[in-house]
């Protein structure tokens, strides 16, 4: 069982300095070079030691060491600059607003310029009523100090976070906060490698507890077998993106559900299902909460397939539709990203474990058990298939698509059985291959070069942009000179991991 509350005695903040809370809560620092470099400026091995957390070292630093930045008006203007920075970034959403429906965007920007407070967080703004698109995802990498996530699948997931931002799009992302996340690697004095498991502090990591309109723990409910499982809500601010985090450690919960969300992929495969339980119907009973309408609901991965059960129940009823229009009205809103080259790599349960736990929609949907555990098999007809995922995903979405267009191909093959009647080719897996975050992944010496040379839109121009002829402009020695000091600071960084 892990602690339910920690106190924690901070130094204040100068008045002078309060921008670096804002700078602080908002992931955008996370890929602005100028807001990173400040933070770093404030305390330089504060910064390394807290795993590049700002939150945490807002909280920790000296009340000494505030009150001397408060003074030095260096520090000062590049305070202002970096919160210009974020301000203009959060104000211009350029790319949603100048290529998608201009009638949706007009009633957008009225409802922001309706808006009393500048300090609305999103959910309080028009986005929630007009068009969004909700991204489910069972983890999310978007920074060291985040550790709620094991490779590439959420690293995809925290740079389509990022982009989405960077467009403009009126996404909401829906995840779980794991108190441990997931394990750490070391090697041991033999070479063995060994693991461990941090405890992640919520109170001092960016993110903020979301709460009802009097001031109380916004929480949702999630009904599992003989009990009512709670979490309340966490909110992490990507640039424009809101992302919602479900949290189980809480009371009144048991001791097994406050570990629901102990460990990203941990525990056997009951932990697996009440996690998944937690993530897609909890997530969607969060969003609506929150007031939140979603146009679309693209689920990264099958670990979020359960919520077309919630949502093929909430439209049964209440919108009074029957289970048949139901489900055609939810598909024709859900698509679904498979990441997976292989069977063994997706989640598959038994169908008495499947009956078990979600089989009471099954009554609801006036389906017989072999009916409802056929929505997730990928031959209806074999009574001991195992119920998957993966097949529940697509079956339930009208777009699916791999993330290569070799993986498109190896899905098509994979899950030819469910379209038996098509050819290979004509299998609807589609493919969209995996891109990444430039502002992110590349080093700040070689954005500063592309600045220079290929001005400063050049992280969000398509490959087929005039702007990347360009390129040929850059002098050779110092494209090279810029290589050797990329490649000489690797092997310094290399060396610090090693010691």
């Amino acid at each position: 069982m892990q602690p339910i509350r920690t106190f924690n005695v901070s130094p204040a903040l100068p008045s002078r300095l309060e921008p670096l809370r804002k700078l602080a809560y908002n992931l955008h620092w996370d890929w602005n070079f100028e807001t990173k470099e400040l933070f770093r400026r404030l305390d330089r091995d504060l910064w390394e030691s807290s795993r590049h957390n700002p939150v945490l070292m807002l909280g920790t630093i000296s009340q000494a060491r505030l009150q001397e930045v408060a003074e030095d008006e260096g520090f000062v203007a590049h305070m202002e600059r970096a919160s210009r920075q974020l301000d203009d970034y959060l104000q211009e959403r350029t790319w949603y607003r100048k290529h998608r429906n201009e009638v949706n965007g007009q009633r957008t920007e009225k409802k922001q310029e309706n808006s009393s407070a500048s300090s609305l967080s999103p959910q309080d703004s028009g986005l929630r009523t007009q068009e969004c698109y909700a991204y489910f995802c069972a983890e999310f990498g978007l920074t060291d100090c985040l550790p709620i996530y094991s490779g590439g699948l959420g690293v995809l997931a925290g740079d389509h976070l990022k982009s989405a931002s960077d467009l403009g799009l009126p996404l909401v992302a829906v995840g779980l906060l794991y108190q441990e996340g997931y394990f750490a690697q070391y090697l041991n004095a033999d070479g063995w490698q060994q693991e461990r498991y941090p405890v992640n502090d919520f109170y001092n990591m960016p993110l903020h507890p979301e709460c009802n309109p009097d001031g109380s723990e916004l929480r949702i409910s999630v009904e599992y077998p003989g009990r009512t499982v709670y979490a309340r809500v966490w909110r992490v601010q990507v640039g424009t993106v809101p992302l919602y985090l479900l949290d189980t450690n809480i009371e009144p919960n048991n001791p097994y559900d406050h570990d629901i969300t102990d460990e990203l992929y941990g525990g056997d495969l009951d932990m697996r299902i009440h996690q998944e339980m937690m993530l897609g119907i909890g997530g969607f009973r969060m969003l609506k909460a929150l007031g939140y309408k979603p146009t679309v609901y693209h689920l990264n991965e099958g670990h979020s397939a359960f919520l077309i059960l919630e949502r093929i129940r909430m439209l049964m009823q209440e919108e009074k539709l029957d289970f048949a229009a139901a489900k055609q009205v939810a598909q024709a809103s859900q698509v679904f990203t498979t990441h997976t080259p292989v069977s063994a790599g997706f989640d598959l349960f038994p169908p008495d474990k499947a009956l078990y736990y979600v089989g009471h929609y099954a009554d609801i949907y006036g389906l017989s058990h072999e009916e409802f555990l056929g929505l997730g098999r990928e031959d209806t007809g074999d009574l001991a298939s195992p119920f998957s995922m993966a097949a529940l995903a697509m079956k339930t979405s009208s777009f699916v698509n791999g993330v290569a267009q070799l993986h498109g191909l190896v899905s098509r093959k994979m899950f030819q059985s469910l379209w038996k009647d098509f050819p290979l080719n004509e299998v609807p897996i589609t493919a969209i291959t995996n891109g990444v975050h430039a502002r992110t992944c590349v080093a700040k010496s070689t954005q500063e070069l592309y600045d220079r040379y290929l001005g400063p839109q050049w992280s969000d121009a398509p490959v087929d942009d005039p702007l990347w002829e360009r390129v040929q402009s850059i002098p050779d020695e110092e494209l090279w000179r810029n290589h050797e000091r990329q490649r000489s600071e690797l092997v310094v960084f290399v060396r610090d991991r090693l010691v």
